[in-house]
């Protein structure tokens, strides 16, 4: 299992960490088997998502942010309730092929962690598991 830091900048804000999870998976040296990324926080989330146009990940994130705004009359003290929905509604991990060494994700496909409560430093867990 390795753990890869990640340090976000802003509020909300999505990252392309694929090129650092095909790299544990290439130093594994498996040939096959799947990748498991794994978020261990509440106000953050990994997704797979297009990567060829950075519009799609802005679109995204601008309607989650309308849809689950910040202030919206919630009871939470801390005033981050939004991020913990947010990050609920994406997820906590990501389970992703691989084959020949390299990761299994179509031609537009990325893997995004999702900041939610930034600026932070974050982790993101990555174990990877060969097949039998």
């Amino acid at each position: 299992m390795k753990t890869l830091t990640v340090e976000t900048q802003v509020r909300r804000q999505m990252i392309d960490v694929t090129a650092r999870v095909q790299e544990i998976v290439t130093e594994s040296n498996r040939p096959s088997g799947l990748v498991v990324c794994f978020v261990p926080h509440t106000t953050a989330a990994i997704t797979i998502n297009e990567n060829a146009d950075p519009d799609v990940a802005r679109d995204i994130l601008y309607k989650l942010g309308k849809e689950i705004p910040p202030d919206d009359g919630y009871h939470h003290l801390e005033g981050n309730s939004d991020a913990h929905i947010q990050a609920s509604l994406l997820g906590a991990s990501q389970q992703i092929l691989f084959e020949n060494r390299r990761l299994v994700l179509g031609r537009w496909q990325a893997v995004y962690f999702c900041e939610f409560d930034g600026p932070r430093q974050r982790r993101l867990i990555v174990e990877v598991m060969p097949f039998a």
